[in-house]
C-alpha cells in the first residue's frame, strides 16, 4: 500500500538550502567522527599509545560513512552512537580499538550539537543583518512620508512610514545585539566523561590531572572553541538550549510584529507586500490578493515561539547529572527552531525588499483624519493662552465624539475645525490652527529620527555584515 504521510514539511516547503545543510544528518555524524579524531589526537599528543598509522585510518574515513552498517547496527543495539563507533570501527581495523576511548556518548552528541548550533546562528546573523539592512533602505526612501498614526488600532497622530519601519528595524537590531552577546559566550561542552568528573580520562592518565586538563583544553581547540564550560554533568546545561531557542523566538516575535502590522496596512490598502505576476490569493475569490507572505511569517514564528515552553520544561527536569527525556525531544526542537527562524529571516528579507507604497491611499487616510489629529496642538495652544487643559479637552472630546458620529454613521463631512473655531473656548487659538493644514507638520521628528537611527545604529551594523546583507533568498513558495 502506498504511503499517504506527507514529506517533512519543513525540509520541503520552508527551509533554506544552507540551513538544512548545518542541521542534516550527514552533517552530524561528520562532526561526531571528527570529534573521535581531535579525540584520538589530543590523547596521543598526551602520551597515551595511539599511533600516527591510527590517527591517519581515523582521517581517511573521517567523511565517508557507511551508512548502511551504522543502520545494521543501531537496529540490534539500539544505541545510535555505539552503532557509529561500531560502523566506524570496521572501516578502521588498526584505529578500533582506540576510538571513543574514555568517552561518553554525550562526548559527540553535546560537542556536535553546540558546533552546528553555533554555524547557525552565525547563518541567522547575516540574514538578521540582511532584513535590518533592507527595512532601514524602506525607511530611508519613506522618512518623509506622512501617515496616520494608531494606537489600539484607532487614529493617533501623524507619523512617517519610515519612522513606522524604524520601530520594526529596532526589533531587530536588539535582537542582533543579543545574538552577538550568545555567539560570542558559548562555549564548547569539551571532554568530561560520564557524569562530568572526567575520572575516565583521570584514570587513562594514572591520575595525572594536569593532562587532564591539557586534553579537555586540546580537544575544545581543536574544534573551533576557546573555552569549554568548567562544570558539567554528562551533557552540558540544558539551560544553553533554552537560552538560544528563546532567543531564535525573539527573533521570531519581531518578525511576527512585522508581518502583523504589514497584514493590517495590507486590509487598508496602504502598504502591501510583493507578489509574483501570477500569484493566485483564493481559490474561491479570484480578485483576492491576501498578504500569504506575511501571514507565513506569522505562522512560522507562533510554533518557534511556542517552543520555548518545551525548552524550559526539558531543562527543568533534568535529573542530577542527567536522564535521557531530553534527547528525542531535543533532536526535533532545536533544528525545528533554527530552520524555521531562518525561514523566516527569508521571508522577511523578501518582504522588506518589495514593498509596495500606495502614496494615494495613504494621503486620503490622512485627509479624512486629519481635523482629529489637529486637536492636540489646538489644545496646547489654548492653555497656552490661559486655558483649563482639562476643561478645553472635555470640550474638544465632545465635538468630537458628535463630529464622529456624523463621518462614520451618516457618511457625512468632517467638520470638527469648524466647530472649534465657533466655540468661545478656542477664540484666543491662533486661527491657522484651526484649518487643515500639511500632516508634515504634525510628523515632529520623525524624519530626524529615521536619519540619526540610520547612521549611529544601522550604519555600524551594515558595515560589520557587509557580504551577509547581500543575500537574497529564493521563496519556493
Amino acid at each position: 500500500m502506498a504511503s499517504h504521510l506527507q514529506p517533512d514539511v519543513v525540509l520541503e516547503r520552508y527551509a533554506s538550502p544552507e540551513m538544512t545543510a548545518i542541521f542534516s544528518r550527514e552533517r552530524r555524524i561528520q562532526l561526531w567522527r571528527q570529534l573521535w579524531v581531535a579525540l584520538a589526537q589530543a590523547e596521543g599528543e598526551l602520551g597515551l599509545s595511539i599511533s600516527k598509522a591510527q590517527i591517519n585510518e581515523l582521517k581517511q574515513y573521517r567523511n565517508k560513512i557507511n551508512w548502511e552498517v551504522a543502520s545494521k547496527e543501531e537496529a540490534e543495539i539500539r544505541h545510535d552512537v555505539m552503532a557509529h563507533v561500531r560502523a566506524f570501527a570496521k572501516q578502521c581495523p588498526k584505529a578500533a580499538p582506540i576510538i571513543h576511548l574514555g568517552a561518553t556518548s554525550a562526548y559527540v552528541t553535546d560537542n556536535a550539537d553546540l558546533i552546528v548550533m553555533r554555524e547557525g546562528l552565525e547563518l541567522i546573523l547575516g540574514k538578521l543583518a540582511a532584513v535590518i539592512d533592507r527595512l532601514a533602505r524602506f525607511a530611508e526612501r519613506e522618512k518623509n512620508t506622512a501617515t496616520v498614526a494608531y494606537t489600539h488600532f484607532q487614529a493617533a497622530q501623524p507619523t512617517t512610514v519610515g519612522k513606522r519601519a524604524c520601530i520594526w528595524v529596532q526589533n531587530f537590531v536588539l535582537d542582533l545585539f543579543q545574538l552577538e552577546f550568545e555567539v560570542k559566550g558559548l562555549c564548547f561542552h569539551g571532554v568530561k566523561g560520564a557524569t562530568g568528573s572526567q575520572d575516565s580520562f583521570l584514570k587513562l592518565f594514572d591520575g595525572d590531572k594536569e593532562k587532564v586538563k591539557k586534553l579537555d583544553e586540546l580537544v575544545t581547540r581543536k574544534m573551533g572553541f576557546e573555552k569549554s564550560y568548567l562544570v558539567t554533568g554528562q551533557t552540558y546545561p540544558r539551560k544553553i538550549d533554552t537560552r538560544i531557542v528563546c532567543l531564535l523566538a525573539l527573533i521570531c516575535e519581531s518578525a511576527s510584529k512585522f508581518s502583523n502590522d504589514l497584514r493590517l496596512l495590507q486590509a487598508l490598502h496602504q502598504i502591501a507586500e510583493p507578489r509574483e505576476g501570477e500569484q493566485v490569493g483564493s481559490s474561491a475569490m479570484p480578485y483576492k490578493q491576501n498578504p500569504m507572505r506575511s501571514e507565513r511569517v506569522t505562522a512560522l514564528s507562533r510554533y518557534v515561539i511556542n517552543l520555548v515552553g518545551n525548552c524550559f520544561a526539558t531543562g527543568a527536569n533534568q535529573w542530577f547529572e542527567r536522564t535521557l527525556d531530553d534527547s528525542a525531544n531535543r533532536r526535533l526542537v532545536i533544528p525545528h527552531a533554527f530552520l524555521l527562524t531562518d525561514a523566516v529571516l527569508d521571508l522577511g528579507n523578501n518582504v522588506a525588499t518589495g514593498l509596495k507604497v500606495r502614496h494615494a491611499v495613504i494621503a486620503k487616510h490622512l485627509e479624512r483624519e486629519m481635523p482629529f489629529l489637529q486637536t492636540e496642538e489646538i489644545l496646547m495652544a489654548a492653555v497656552r493662552t490661559g486655558g483649563d487643559r482639562q476643561v478645553l479637552h472635555e470640550k474638544i472630546r465632545k465635538h468630537a465624539e458628535e463630529v464622529f458620529k456624523v463621518v462614520h454613521e451618516k457618511e457625512g463631512a468632517n467638520d470638527l475645525l469648524a466647530r472649534l473655531r465657533r466655540d468661545p473656548a478656542f477664540k484666543q487659538v491662533p486661527p491657522k490652527l484651526l484649518v487643515r493644514t500639511d500632516p508634515s507638520r504634525l510628523v515632529g521628528m520623525s524624519p530626524e529620527q529615521v536619519e540619526v537611527f540610520l547612521e549611529e545604529v544601522v550604519a555600524p551594523i551594515r558595515k560589520t555584515y557587509k557580504s551577509q546583507i547581500r543575500h537574497r533568498p529564493k521563496i519556493r513558495v
